[in-house]
């Protein structure tokens, strides 16, 4: 008897990342491995297959088929990461058609760092929970502003399409894939095996405050401007609003549409950032790291550090701390 096989596709598209592409079909390759070792050759397992624009305008072609012979259709497709620009929307324009198609068809989507601006080109990522690379958070919005971003996480699960955000958040989408296709034992083992983290990690504990300065209001810009330049003093309101000769609530409004935060929040995330950089460089005790970024109550800026890193100080300086050697 046949085992029965679920096909994950790869999209080969211009730009596209060639160590992922490889990376992914070799990780689906050992857990296919692992699940004949541990359920024997009728185990049901994973066909892998790449797929990329053929010559004939509007076709797309399988180029590797891991299962020539078998049968079957699509469960899959992954759209890996790029190492160059997000793809733009005329060089998407060939993919589009049949990337919406099969998805009508049923076909779980996924996409990985840039591979996202592919995936929502073809509008399927209208009103769902995504996320991308953390450091394109504000060419996302601008591009796809239906789209519901959160760049804090690396994997999101939104049923028919799962996205990663960072360039090697592929490791992370594999598993998640493995485990849903072959099991919980088969998705660790597999981990095991390459030695790489199972599902855990998140994308906030390794991303940088990147503010919006793009947005064309100058009177923003310069309070943002300020606000970088003074680091832990004491922020007020009024003196914000004096300084972008604006009114209180006229201030408040202008800044939130143009940076998509909150005065306080923009503060807090400016501040959080400059203390993962202390934590990561410094001995310093989190106390003083606190007092030295503008917060007087440590325990009060511990739990605001926690809410938007996703690990507690402490946590965060074992897995980041950089130990520098001053050589005589």
């Amino acid at each position: 008897m046949d085992p029965l096989l679920s096909e994950i596709g790869l999209v080969l598209y211009p730009g596209v990342q060639s160590a992922a592409v490889l990376g992914l079909s070799d990780l689906f390759s050992v857990a296919n491995r692992t699940v004949i070792e541990q359920g024997g050759n009728s185990a049901p397992r994973l066909r892998i297959s790449h797929w990329q624009p053929a010559k004939v305008r509007g076709s797309v072609v399988r180029v590797f088929d891991s299962a020539p012979n078998a049968l079957g259709q699509l469960a899959v497709l992954i759209v890996p990461p790029s190492l160059d620009a997000p793809i733009s929307a005329q060089a998407a324009t060939p993919l589009i058609p049949w990337l919406r198609g099969h998805h009508q068809a049923g076909v779980v989507m996924c996409s990985v760092c840039a591979g996202a601006f592919l995936l929502g080109e073809t509008g399927i990522l209208d009103g769902r929970h995504v996320t991308t690379h953390w450091l394109y958070t504000n060419d996302f919005h601008i591009r796809f502003p239906k789209a519901r971003l959160n760049t804090d996480r690396l994997v999101i699960d939104d049923g028919d399409i799962v996205t990663a955000g960072g360039a090697m958040a592929w490791t992370d989408l594999g598993l998640r894939l493995v485990n849903r296709y072959l099991g919980a034992s088969v998705m660790l083992e597999t981990a095991r095996l390459l030695v790489i983290d199972p599902p855990g990690r998140e994308q906030c504990y390794y991303s940088a405050f990147a503010p919006n300065l793009k947005h064309g209001d100058s009177a923003i810009l310069k309070v943002q401007h300020w606000l970088h330049a003074a680091k832990n003093q004491e922020i007020i309101l009024a003196e914000m609003a004096e300084l972008a000769g604006l009114e209180v609530r006229t201030l408040l409004r202008r800044f939130k549409k143009a940076t998509g935060m909150t005065t306080g929040e923009y503060v807090q995330r400016m501040r959080v950032d400059r203390a993962k950089e202390l934590l990561q460089t410094t001995k310093l005790p989190f106390d003083r790291i606190a007092w030295d970024v503008g917060y007087s109550d440590a325990s009060a800026f511990r739990k605001v550090f926690q809410k938007i890193v996703g690990l507690p100080p402490n946590e965060y300086r074992k897995r980041f701390f950089i130990s520098y050697q001053v050589r005589a």
